[in-house]
């Protein structure tokens, strides 16, 4: 005859099922390890502190990220899906303009986007599995950006002189520039800067006119 441990067991791990929309808890949890990591740093982001900034206890936290880790991996891949799914959408019409509008919209449209992205770069230098992940979603990055310039060479809206993956190397280390520059003086990226800094990366991949004096009679 069972003393009724088994169904008390049961009781007590239903009832620290959390309980509602997962995707959106766990979203709610990346966004509270977000703001934990950009005001207080990497090195004080503990499950507690993400728990106390989500409302909730450190077991629901563990509940959906096991360890801290787990939890800090999650996060660095969904800033690289806000990423793709920013470039996901100038696959097909090569708009490299709207694409760095995107881009600049996301970076300075939430303060600690880029924080949050510096103290995961600084963590990767000394976490080898960290830092592959950041180098596998880095790359694929630097593929669909390496892919719409591709197809905008080909529509003839690109240069084609010099390669597309080298284009998107180095569009990708001006953007990185900004970024890094950003958090220390985001009084000079007004919009009207804003503007005239895409307007100005446009007209580098732009397609090369010849010289006034060479061109064709």
């Amino acid at each position: 005859m069972s003393d009724g441990s088994d169904g008390k067991a049961e009781r007590v791990a239903r009832r620290g099922r959390p309980t509602g929309d997962r995707a959106a808890k766990r979203a709610e949890l990346l966004k509270a390890a977000a703001s934990v990591i950009a005001q207080e740093g990497y090195a004080n982001a503990s499950l507690r502190r993400v728990a106390q900034r989500a409302g909730c206890t450190t077991g629901a936290v563990t509940y959906y990220f096991a360890n801290k880790e787990e939890l800090v991996t999650a996060l660095a891949e969904s800033r690289f899906d806000a990423y793709e799914a920013m470039l996901e959408a100038g696959r097909a019409t090569a708009d490299i303009r709207a694409v760095f509008e995107e881009w600049l919209t996301l970076i300075t449209g939430d303060p600690e986007f880029l924080p949050v992205m510096f103290q995961l770069l600084a963590h990767a230098r000394h976490e080898p599995a960290f830092a592959a992940l950041i180098e596998r979603r880095y790359a694929r990055y630097r593929q669909a950006n390496t892919d719409i310039l591709a197809r905008g060479q080909q529509q003839g809206v690109i240069r084609d002189d010099i390669p597309a993956d080298l284009l998107s190397d180095q569009l990708s280390a001006m953007g990185d520039g900004w970024m890094m520059m950003y958090p220390f003086e985001p009084e000079r990226f007004t919009p009207e800067r804003l503007r005239s800094l895409v307007d100005a990366a446009v007209t580098l991949i732009s397609p090369v006119s010849p010289p006034a004096g060479r061109r064709s009679k």
